[in-house]
């Protein structure tokens, strides 16, 4: 599937833009395209199911994209992205609720419902401030949704901590 480098996004041309949004929900439909992050964009160069041309550069090979995610310091976010899709679950951004993902159970789409989960990444040596954690669970339970913590480490192992609000 043909698709183009632009900016901070790659887009994918009409004719195939339609079946990579229906059956995988991935991306964004706009009058230009599927938009997709550099994210979604490497994990589907990777799987082979597009092909990323840049005016420059010409084809754009997965390791010119992964050094993009690297440059951009969003490669951990990579590796949860393509763990989560990799075990059934729709990913999509979670800008919106402070988060990094939101994911959608398997079996459910962005159209049908709500997503169950909220994912925020750290890597193991960072620490997050209580005020900060506690605005994460909050905001999470403020929604109805779990909060997932993704911690990558050192060796890109992922650990998931599932957190959530509990009255005593």
């Amino acid at each position: 599937m043909y698709s183009e480098l632009k900016d901070d996004r790659v887009i994918v041309k009409h004719e195939h833009a339609h079946n990579l949004y229906n059956k995988r929900y991935y991306g964004n439909l706009t009058d230009s395209g599927l938009e997709l992050s550099f994210i979604e964009a490497l994990y589907l160069l990777e799987k082979d199911k597009i092909e990323i041309y840049d005016d420059d550069n010409g084809i754009v090979s997965v390791e010119y994209m992964t050094n993009i995610i690297r440059e951009k310091q969003i490669f951990s976010h990579y590796l949860v992205y393509k763990d989560l899709r990799i075990r059934g679950y729709i990913v999509k951004t979670g800008f919106k609720y402070g988060s990094d993902f939101r994911i959608y159970e398997r079996g459910h789409a962005p159209g049908d419902g709500h997503s169950n989960f909220l994912v925020k990444i750290l890597s193991e040596e960072q620490s997050i401030k209580v005020r900060d954690f506690s605005s994460y669970v909050r905001v999470a339970h403020g929604v109805r949704k779990t909060l997932l913590l993704a911690v990558v480490d050192d060796e890109y192992d992922i650990t998931y901590y599932n957190v959530e609000w509990t009255r005593p």
